[in-house]
């Protein structure tokens, strides 16, 4: 009778497990909340060098502005310059491309591109740390990308 009653405690736990773990599972399931930046291209233009962006908005909520001071590093890893690119509106759940033109800069000589800070970070129901806090970047080029 021992023998029985430890058996289906066993098994009774052993079916109760999954059903205690599924909200727990759910949840990890969801992805977490980010902003993500790949810089995806670095070409020459007419002006200098044109960094091109896509950016995926998985805040949950809309961005109505969001801009990033960056410094861009030359081949011998000195800062050459540091300016502001707007990226203006990011709707949430959508991913966008957007190109900046940088006047001068040769794209050959970079070797990092670094985001400093998050000059704008405005939205309803954001944060205005969100845009750091919850920044993933990549990079598709052989240029070092970062925070």
């Amino acid at each position: 009778m021992t023998s029985l009653t430890a058996s289906l405690r066993l098994l009774t736990s052993a079916l109760a497990m999954p059903l205690a773990m599924g909200p727990a599972w759910a949840q990890q399931s969801a992805p977490a909340p980010a902003l993500t930046l790949e810089l995806n291209g670095a070409q020459p233009s007419d002006k200098g060098c044109r960094l091109t962006f896509v950016v995926n908005n998985t805040l949950g909520a809309d961005l109505s502005k969001a801009a990033f001071e960056i410094a861009l590093f030359n081949e011998a890893g000195v800062v050459d310059r540091l300016t502001v690119l707007d990226f203006k509106d990011l709707p949430a759940g959508k991913t966008k491309v957007t190109r900046f033109d940088l006047a001068g800069a040769d794209c050959a000589k970079v070797s990092r591109v670094l985001i400093n800070s998050a000059t704008e970070c405005a939205g309803t129901g954001i944060q205005p740390d969100a845009c750091m806090r919850e920044l993933k970047t990549e990079t598709k080029t052989g240029i070092a990308f970062g925070v």
